[in-house]
């Protein structure tokens, strides 16, 4: 009996405690759809496209050929009017709108719907490419119903959703789902920590809000994956990021980012353990632009970047954003991890907007007979880097190395192609083809057999690669 009673009070407090992190679902959206459909409006933009139609080009007909007359017309670039629908939302009551930039780039033209039936023009106040962010006015003294944007970093995996906007141009169109998944990157900008959703979101639907529970925007809906419609994954620019650049384009009319100038990369599991660190975190920095606010601060090609303001970075595609997000001008602590050990450095940043590359000065070539030679241990063919690869690629000068020029079968770095450039192998700069097999050689007598080397791709991006040795 007492046995019964024991089971009974232990199911009774999974029972409660499951009750209390349970949330019914609402029996129905229509209230708050109904108080939200104002704030959200379609918009629709003109471009003029040009367009050769010619199906021959780079060709001529002989003069006075019998076909020269009837494919003249073709030669002729001709003009049309290309049209666009997207969403956006208000959030001042003067008409300021959001929507992505996307939806309004190169428009000659856009229209804002607003509330189903009332038309106007609006002009663009700033447009971000890399976020994907842009803010319209409407060109009206009339007052409009605002949204307001609520903290997309309370959102929660499994919190219902609903969207809001003008797929294939129907405008007025509501749907409903839960957040899916957070902090997804899919490629599409520099600075991605989408929030997914499986409320249904189309074409048309760009830029238009999601709204939590509350009526607030946590996420402006941007993408989808799949073609033609919705297959129940979309994605959309948090609230919490697209804040920082909304106030900034409305009052700058532009962006101000920070800017540390590294090119970084993943660190792998073969790249940590060749550094002897704990696991694979933080980022690579795989080049260091010159004059920049990290080569001025001593950051160096190699370093890993673990932590920057006194937040951690775990993978890689965290610093962009975080980076991004810090104010110009402000002094930061960044601890890197260089040599085996911890060490922080202190950098002013710079801004990403005003930016430079390497600039690079051209060096007169001399005409060379290239050396080839075989690295038996990594099953490849290379000869030295020269000069005029130096000036051909515009590599930074002074640089050294050995260009792929074959990779055999089963080479551990099969993975990489022919015309990718060695430059360093265990930190230590290649100049010929003895250094590097010297270092490969010395890298099997040991138990290690894990070795680090650095190349520039065929996009001319410095890489760190972890390679196993047989």
């Amino acid at each position: 009996m007492n046995r019964i009673k024991k089971l009974f009070i232990i199911f009774f407090a999974i029972s409660f405690a499951s009750q209390g992190f349970a949330k019914d679902a609402p029996a129905s959206f229509a209230d708050l759809a109904e108080k939200l459909m104002p704030s959200v409006v379609n918009i629709s933009t003109t471009t003029t496209v040009t367009t050769n139609s010619n199906p021959f080009p780079g060709f001529q007909f002989p003069p006075g050929s019998p076909f020269e007359d009837m494919f003249k017309e073709f030669g002729t670039p001709q003009t049309r009017k290309s049209a666009a629908l997207g969403s956006g939302f208000i959030i001042e009551e003067s008409g300021i709108v959001i929507t992505n930039n996307h939806v309004i780039q190169n428009a000659e033209d856009i229209l804002v719907r607003v509330d189903g039936d009332k038309e106007y023009k609006a002009t663009v106040v700033g447009a971000d490419p890399l976020s994907d962010i842009a803010v319209l006015q409407i060109d009206s003294k009339e007052k409009f119903i605002p949204v307001k944007f609520g903290n997309s970093d309370q959102a929660r995996i499994g919190d219902w959703v609903i969207a809001i906007g003008n797929p294939f141009g129907l405008g007025g169109t509501v749907t409903a789902g839960i957040i899916s998944a957070r902090n997804r990157s899919i490629g599409l900008s520099r600075y991605e920590d989408y929030i997914q959703t499986d409320a249904s979101i189309n074409s048309g639907n760009s830029g238009g809000p999601l709204f939590d529970m509350n009526g607030d925007v946590i996420g402006i809906n941007t993408a989808i994956l799949g073609k033609g419609g919705s297959i129940g994954i979309g994605f959309s620019i948090p609230s919490n990021d697209a804040k920082r650049v909304v106030n900034q384009l409305i009052e700058f009319g532009e962006t101000k980012r920070g800017w540390l100038g590294v090119r970084i990369q993943v660190v792998s599991e073969e790249i940590a353990e060749v550094e002897k660190l704990d696991e694979p975190r933080g980022a690579l920095v795989a080049s260091v632009a010159e004059n920049s606010p990290s080569d001025k601060a001593g950051i160096k090609a190699g370093d890993i970047i673990l932590e920057f303001n006194n937040t951690k970075i775990k993978e890689m595609k965290e610093l962009p954003i975080i980076v991004a997000q810090t104010e110009v001008g402000k002094t930061v602590d960044v601890k890197i991890w260089r040599n085996k050990r911890e060490i922080t450095k202190k950098i002013k940043l710079g801004r990403l907007e005003t930016s430079e590359d390497f600039k690079v000065e051209k060096k007169e070539t001399k005409e060379e007979t290239p050396e080839i030679s075989e690295i038996k241990s990594l099953k490849i063919i290379v000869r030295p880097l020269n000069d005029e690869d130096i000036e051909q690629r515009k590599l930074p000068n002074q640089t050294t190395g050995l260009v792929i020029t074959n990779i055999g079968k089963n080479s551990p770095i099969d993975y990489l192609n022919v015309g990718d450039v060695i430059v360093e192998a265990q930190k230590k700069k290649i100049k010929s083809t003895k250094d590097l097999e010297d270092i490969v050689g010395t890298v099997l007598k040991s138990n290690q057999k894990t070795i680090l080397i650095v190349i520039y791709n065929n996009q001319n991006q410095r890489r760190y690669i972890g390679v196993k040795l047989d």
